[in-house]
Order: structure tokens, then sequence, then C-alpha cells
């Protein structure tokens, strides 16, 4: 009976293309593509037959599997209906070809293109998106900085607008505060830079064809010297994946597969499919590569610091914050922001979803209390008293205000004794008693700038009132002060605060009113950082998350090799780094060092650039000019969509398509991994069918189509895409979630969105901790292995406790100066205590998060981002970038708003736009990290960088010694008017 099954269809899966192919143009066109013949069978040959697709058309013929240019062999007849009966099941198409029962025949590209062709006949009669009554067609997407709608007419793209719900889309929560009722917008609240992709598709600075370096021969001179000075010209995709895929076999024939290393940026375009911990870590798995190891570039205090507090290693070290809003809205007095600007970070993608529970604490009366040496748009929208601290000293004053706690017992007594350990040692430190230095508010004066007398009033304020504490990027941690040479020390401190006050108790909680809203963290979405397609195990959040969701072949980098991303550029220029691991699962994986080279590994010779530049975002980014340059770096390769940053260092550059030329699936603000619901900065849940909604612009590809190519030239293309194109991983990933419970394939192909239904009001984060229960917060952290006794009770300390002075510094750091068991105050080593340095750059530089893009992703590129004068102030026919200054600093340098300015160090110089505001505190420079654009000049003979990467400047050094961190906010500047400008100008006019 099943030979009968298997026979039949096998007689009818070709009528079935060609019936396919007579009505829809699309896959007609498909057709065209290539002429192939395929044969379908047992292994024995007994049941087979031959598929001919030639000018379009599709036929049965007769033929043999050796006459075939593909074949796909099955074991036996159940396997073979595995994979051919409708409907099939993804476990078993996967358990059957791990297990080689099924073999795939032939030239691996023209294997590619037909599975490929076979899954697209299941999905192309769909409709995509909802047409409008303008005849143009609403498509959905989702971007780093939330969900939009793009609204597309004749092939272009006409506009872009946030995402608004319709009647049908689930309800919005309500909730009671005080005796006020507040429902949220029914709709996306979404990010500025959201906004701009339209302008970035058209950007003129997208590049549109493969190119190679002019002075580049693979078989010859390579003239690495010259990367970022000469020229490219364009060549055929063929030959690109041809020299790309034998530069690959080289490195592996001559130095081995260490050599190639595969450096990426965070935060690119957003997706499952198409994000670098998804399609790339697919690709590079499967070539081999010596792995680039990530600094907490967002959480560095945390997880060096902070974490050994009280655990949390598989939230990266933060709190969870998760339930706040509502505690914070009916319990709390008080909310001190330090260093804490969610208006500008928007909660990392949520854009102003919290705005409005800000307003609303506003509205009900809370009081405000801002810490920051600028006077950040937080402040400004909200109000309150503003105390400017002098740049990486936060600690000093937090340790102040827990000195005048522990002396007038402002401090909850009976929480301390009963949930921490190692209060008395921490409490001698404070009184002085073990230096002899009481850390009083007049000790932290000369360090802060904060006068005493406004330490202690906040200090007896807060000791008497119920206080929200919001700190960093998300409120609940992340960035802020915790990137600089002291920002361990403050992230440590912030935590012992709340240790101080009863952290879990109703009013007493870290946030800032970002998250926490009532929605539904049970039902199931992997998050970007769950692996997508990698079916990587290890460095991922597959195994904690979704690998028994979405089966898919797992791939694994045999590669021990590894180097720390902060010392790439030290490692190629001088040979050898030493990192320390950061590793979600673990407290105790960071104080071991690792070693590049490691014995019996190439060093790297060859770099695959993929995603945004970072040019911007790793410290001290002018070693990278010279890394690039390096003789020993053999070949560089650079996919990118514009040519920007590091784009101008490569040999051969291959031209990736936006997210709005290609199939991807999300959820706004869903990272998965080990920032589980992280969505819970929303108003509403809302995941996306990332629609293609134009053809690629000129001979653009998507990412996971370039990895394709590559590999088909290597005879890996037809592993890595299990046959499918990206919109069949993003059905793949549709059906592993909870989605197809709600909503069919089908309608969600067309509406391009879902809105999860909300949930309860979530129990605030700690509660359980602080009224002495098993944890009940529905996440996968601490793991069993770590609860000190009973399975759920407790932290994931050894004590299982709050502990003020961390029994793992005490193993591990004893040796350590930088890395006191005690949190002792220790200056910044580039701050004003560094004081022959400090004579030379009085300036202290910061540069947080510009509100307006996203990392390099949405700014330069001549988008409407670049057109904010808030953003870039146009002079001469060139952006700059700003940099703030206060009045005082500026007039004794004798610079006025908008002049063009030099701020530089022994580092180098940058040219920057002057931006004058009382809005930064004297003695302080504030500008923004993460500029797209990287341009040296020579002029005046003098090299200078125009396009505002301000991360030239920073220091490369780690945070303390013993970690892989980075300091970018331990900077020291000097300014001047630059001299050049005139000279600038009169080339430009010319």
């Amino acid at each position: 009976m099943k030979s009968l099954v298997m026979r039949t269809i096998l007689f009818v899966l070709p009528r079935m293309l060609e019936f396919t192919a007579r009505r829809h143009p699309v896959f007609r066109d498909r057709l065209k593509q290539h002429d192939v013949t395929a044969w379908f069978g047992l292994k024995d040959e007994s049941i087979g037959a031959t598929i001919a697709i030639r000018g379009g058309k599709v036929f049965a013929q007769a033929g043999s599997r050796a006459e075939a240019d593909v074949a796909l062999v099955f074991q036996d007849v159940y396997t073979a209906l595995v994979f051919l009966m409708p409907g099939p099941d993804q476990g078993e198409i996967i358990h059957a070809a791990k297990n080689f029962k099924v073999v795939t025949v032939g030239r691996d590209d023209l294997l590619l293109w037909f599975t490929q062709t076979l899954n697209m006949s299941q999905t192309v009669g769909f409709e995509m998106g909802v047409k409008m009554p303008d005849g143009s067609r609403r498509y959905t997407t989702c971007t780093n900085g939330g969900p939009i709608f793009v609204y597309v007419k004749d092939g272009r793209i006409l506009r872009t607008t946030p995402i608004d719900f319709d009647d049908k889309d689930a309800a919005s929560w309500e909730i009671e505060a005080r005796g006020k009722r507040f429902r949220p917008k029914r709709g996306g609240l979404v990010a500025p830079h959201a906004l701009s992709l339209k302008s970035q598709v058209y950007s003129d600075k997208r590049i549109l064809y493969p190119m190679k370096r002019v002075d580049f021969d693979p078989d010859g001179e390579r003239n690495p010297q010259n990367r970022g000075k000469s020229g490219y010209v364009r060549i055929s995709w063929d030959e690109a994946f041809d020299i790309v895929a034998k530069e690959i076999n080289r490195q592996k024939r001559v130095h081995g597969p260490g050599s190639i290393t595969f450096p990426m940026s965070s935060h690119h375009q957003w997706g499952n499919v198409g994000y670098y911990l998804s399609s790339l870590m697919r690709f590079a798995n499967l070539i081999g590569f010596t792995r680039v190891v990530a600094n907490p570039d967002s959480w560095e205090g945390w997880y060096w610091g902070a974490m050994h507090h009280f655990g949390n290693s598989m939230r990266v070290g933060v709190p969870a914050g998760g339930g706040t809003m509502a505690d914070c809205l009916n319990e709390a007095e008080m909310v001190v922001f330090w260093s804490c600007d969610p208006e500008s970070t928007n909660g990392a993608y949520a854009g102003f979803e919290g705005t409005q529970h800000r307003l609303w604490a506003k509205e009900l009366g809370i009081e405000f209390v801002h810490i920051d040496p600028h006077f950040s748009a937080t402040a400004q929208l909200l109000g309150g008293r503003w105390i400017p601290i002098r740049p990486q000293t936060d600690s000093a004053m937090a340790i102040a205000i827990m000195y005048v706690w522990a002396v007038e017992g402002l401090y909850d007594e009976d929480y301390v004794a009963t949930r921490t350990t190692g209060f008395d040692e921490w409490k001698a430190y404070l009184l002085g008693e073990t230096d002899g230095v009481p850390k009083t508010p007049e000790w932290q004066e000369d360090e802060t700038g904060v006068p005493a007398k406004d330490v202690r009033a906040l200090a007896r304020k807060w000791g008497g009132r119920k206080v929200h504490l919001a700190i960093g990027m998300s409120g609940a941690g992340f960035g802020g002060a915790g990137r600089g040479a002291t920002g361990q020390q403050w992230a440590r401190s912030m935590v012992m605060i709340m240790a101080m006050q009863g952290w879990g108790k109703p009013g007493v909680n870290f946030g800032s009113l970002q998250m926490g809203a009532p929605i539904d963290p049970y039902f199931y979405f992997p998050g970007y950082a769950d692996g997508g397609i990698s079916g990587d195990l290890l460095w991922t959040g597959n195994a904690v998350h979704n690998y028994q969701r979405m089966p898919h072949v797992l791939t694994m980098n045999h590669v021990r090799q590894m180097v720390p991303r902060q010392q790439l550029p030290d490692a190629i220029i001088n040979g050898h780094a030493t990192g320390y691991l950061w590793d979600g699962m673990s407290q105790e994986a960071q104080f071991a060092p690792f070693t590049y080279p490691m014995p019996g590994y190439s060093p790297i010779h060859m770099i695959y650039r993929y995603g945004g530049s970072s040019f911007s975002t790793v410290t001290k980014s002018g070693r990278w000019v010279e890394a690039y340059r390096h003789e020993s770096i053999e070949f560089v390769v650079n996919q990118s969509i514009w040519m920007e940053g590091e784009a101008q260092f490569a040999d051969v550059i291959l031209p990736a398509c936006t997210s709005l030329e290609r199939w991807d699936i999300g959820e706004w603000c869903n990272a998965g991994g080990y920032a589980v619901h992280s969505y819970s900065v929303l108003n509403h849940r809302v995941v996306t069918l990332q629609h293609k909604c134009i053809e690629p612009l000129g001979e653009s590809r998507s990412d996971y189509d370039i990895f394709c190519g590559v590999l088909a030239k290597l005879g890996l293309g037809s592993v890595f895409a299990e046959g499918g194109r990206d919109l069949d991983w993003a059905r793949r990933v549709f059906d592993s979630s909870d989605l197809p419970k709600r909503i069919s394939w089908k309608e969600f192909c067309r509406k391009g969105y879902y809105v999860v239904p909300p949930g309860e009001v979530p129990v605030p984060d700690m509660r359980w901790y602080a009224e002495g229960r098993k944890k009940d917060i529905p996440e996968p952290a601490p793991l069993p292995s770590q609860y000190a006794e009973e399975f759920g009770k407790g932290l994931q300390t050894p004590s299982g406790k709050l502990e003020f002075v961390p029994e793992l510094f005490k193993r591990h750091t004893a040796d350590n100066p930088d890395r006191p068991a005690v949190n002792h105050y220790l200056p910044s080593w580039e701050g004003l205590r560094a004081t022959e340095l400090a004579k030379r750059y009085p300036l202290q530089m910061i540069a947080t998060h510009s509100r307006y893009s996203f990392h390099t992703y949405n700014d330069g590129k001549n988008s409407a981002v670049n057109q904010i004068e808030d953003h870039r102030a146009l002079i001469a026919g060139h952006r700059f970038w700003l940099l703030r200054l206060n009045p005082a600093d500026a007039e004794a340098r004798g610079i006025r708003h908008r002049d063009l300015v030099k701020i530089f160090n022994d580092r180098g110089a940058v040219i920057c736009a002057a931006d004058i505001a009382s809005m930064v505190m004297p003695g302080v420079v504030k500008s923004y990290e993460a500029s797209a654009e990287f341009q040296l000049i020579e002029i005046g003979n003098e090299t200078v960088e125009i396009g505002g990467c301000l991360n030239i400047l920073t220091p490369d050094r780690s945070q303390t010694r013993g970690t892989h961190s980075m300091a970018p906010n331990s900077c020291l500047v000097q300014v001047e008017k630059w001299r050049d400008a005139e000279a600038f100008k009169t080339s430009r006019a010319a």
C-alpha cells in the first residue's frame, strides 16, 4: 500500500508543479532560472521517477538515477513518504537526514535551487499583505525600534507608519492605580529611527553590486596596506562567490579552519532568520572558525560586578524588573533615575511604550530625582530634581548615601538581618573602621562634585520613603554608569542600596516604569537570541528555549580557539591576546582566562565581516585600521548593505539587502536567550511576519541567500538550507511557536502580525524573595544545580541570599585589588584623579546611546535620521556629529554654537559641531556613540576623523584586571575650535 502511495505521489508531483506555474507567474519565472532533471526514488531503485524542468516547463520523463542532474535517494518507502506526503513532520525529516536515511546527489547549487523550488510551490499562492483602497499594498515589518506598516505601490515604497491595531486585534489591558484607571494606546509607539527605513532602502550609499578592490588579486598581489584607500570594480555574483569560496578552502588547507574569523556587530536588522545568531552562526559553524567572544558590552558592570551579590547569571547579571510598573504606580513615593534616560534609550527596542507609564506617574504625583552629568531627555520631560555628578564617581555618592542610612538607622534592619549576608563587614567599611575613612557625604564631595548637604538630604528622604531605583538602559540594568572604569562599583552599589531598603517589598524595586505591563509571558514565541535557524546549542538560547520546538539539523563549530572581541585588533597586530569568558549559565566561568592563539590552531588570516559597522561601537576604534591593513590578514570580505564604516576596508564586498527586501519573522522586543521576557517593556506583545515588501535593489541579495551562494560553491548549500528559502524558515519559526493555536499561517501571511492578548497584572520581581517564598516567576533561572539548598528557594549565590560581600569574590579575586570582595571606592584610572593626564585633557567625555539611531544601523547613509538637527548639523555640505558643551567651557575656549570643534586626546581627533547648552555640567562634554560614518581626512598636516567616530578617543583598557570589559565613559579629552574649519569649508566649496 505504501509503495502504491509513493508511486502515486511521484506521478502527481510534476503535474502539480506545472499547475502551480500556470496559476502563478512568479513561480513560472522561478522555473525559468534553471534547466534540471531530478530523480526521486529508493536506494535500491525499485521505485523511482524523473522530473525534468526545461524552459520553465515541467515534464515527467523516463530516466535513471545516473542520468539525472540531481537525485533524492531514500532508504525505504517509509522515509520517502515522510518527505513526500503533504504536511510533513519536520522532526521525522530531520531525523532521516541526520541518520543518512535520505541522501542528495548532484551539483550542490542545483540541489539547493531545486529543493527550494519544491518548497516554494507550497506557499506561492498565499496573499501577502493587505490591499488598500488607493491601490497600494500594506505590508508589515519589525525594526530595532518597533513594528511598522510599509505601503508599497508599483514595486516602490510609498511610506512607513507605526503599526496600529484594529477591532479584531486583542483588547488592551487596563490598570488601576490610586483611584485612577489607565489604558495604553492601541498601537506601537515606535522609536524615531524605526520610521527612517524607507530613506535607508533608497540611500545613495547602498551597495548594489558585488565588488572587488582594484588592487586585490586573489592569485597574485593582495596589497593589504591599501585597504581603505583604493577603490573598487564591479564583479559578478559568480565571480564573488568563487573568490570567497576558494579563499575559504585555501585558508583551511594552508592554515586550518581557525585562520578564519567572523566578527559581527550586534543589533543589525531585526528578525529570527536574518539575525547574526541565526543564519550567520549556521553559516560559520559549517565552515569552522575562530570565535570572537563578545564582551558584555551592554552590561559590563552587572556581569563582572553586581551579579555576584545576587546571582541572575542567566539574565546576564541584571535584575529582571518584571511586574514593577503597577507596583510603582500604586506604592512608590519617589523614582530615582540614576544614570538612566529611558526617553533616549527606549528600553532598548521599545520606542516610547514606557513614556505613557512615566507620565501616569507624574500625574499621580510621584516625585522624580535624576542623578546624571547630563540633564537628560527624561529629566526634561518629567521634571524633578537634577543632581549633576562627575562621570564615573557615582559609586562614591552611593556609598555615602548608604553611610547615612547605616548611621541614622534609615534601612530595613529586618530584611538585612534575614535576607542578606555580610552586612556587618560592609557597615564597618562605611563607618571607616577598616581603613580609618568614614564614607560621609563630605568624603564624597570632592570626588563627585555633589554638595554634601544634597547627598545627606537625598539619603534621608530616600531612607524614609518607598522608592523605585531606575538604573541604566532598561531601568533595571544595562549600560549607564556601568560602562566605565568604576562601572562594577556602581552596579554593585545599586544592588546593595536596594538590599538595604528591602528589595522586593511593596514600592521598593528596580525600574523606570518601563517594564511590567500586564502582558502574557506564557504565550511562546522564540526571541532572536534563541538561535533562529543556527542549530547552535552552545552560544545561543536554543538549548534553553527552542530546541524541542523547531526541529533542524544542529550545527557545531569544531574549532576551540577564541579571541576576545575588544582585543581582536591587538590579537592581529601583536599576535596574542588574553580574555575572560562571559557565560550566562555560570557565575564562575568568568574567573578563568583564555588565550589566543590556542596551541594547535592557526592565527587569524581571513576576516569575514557581516552586518553594520562596529568601528564606533568598540573602544579605541582606530586600532581596526591598522588591523585591517596588517600583512597577516590575507583576505577580508564584507557583507554589507551600505558603503560605510568597515566596508571600505574589504577586498571583496557582498551587497546585502535591507529587511524590507527579504523575508523574516520576529517579535517586537523579544530578545530571548538570556533576556527572557524582554518584551515586558511593551504594552502589547506583537509578532510580525516581516514581509518582503519590494524586490532587492540592484543585484543585492538577502544575507541568507548570500550564505547559500557561498556554501553552494563549497558543496554545503543544501546542508545549510535544508531545502528552505528564508520564507520557509520563517514558517518553521511560526510553527515552533504558539501562533498556530491562534492564527493560521495563511492569515498571518496576509495580515502580517498578531497581537497577543494581555495577561494578569504580574507579581513584582523579588516579591517572592522579600516574603520568603519559593520563586514564582516563570523563568529558567537559576538552574536547578545552582540553588544552595532547596530547589526554587533563595538566590543563585553560594549562600542563597543577597551578599553584601560576595563569597565568589572572596574565593576568586583575593589577589586582584581591582575587584575587592568589599566594594571599595576606587577612582577611575582615566578621570580627574589621573592628574598628569587631566592637565592635558581636562574634560570628561561621555558618549551614550543616541535617541535618533540604534547603534550604527540607522545613522548616516544620508537617511532621514541625518536630517534631524539634534542628531547631526549640516555645515559646508557635510553632516557633522554633535558635541554638547557647557557654556562656561565653550566660552573659555572661544567656541560658539555650531562652530566646528576638534575633540582630541592621545588616541586621535574627531571633528564635531558644537552644541552649547547648560544641560551638561561644567567639565563634561556629552555626545553619542555609534556613528555609522568613519571618514579620515588629512588637512593642515593633521589626520582627523569627520564622521563622528568618537570611539576613536575611548580607551581600550578593560574596566578592571581579570575581566574582558570596556570602559568608554572613562575618557579624558580636550576641545578646541578647529583651526582648519575654514580650509575644510573652502575645499568643500571647490
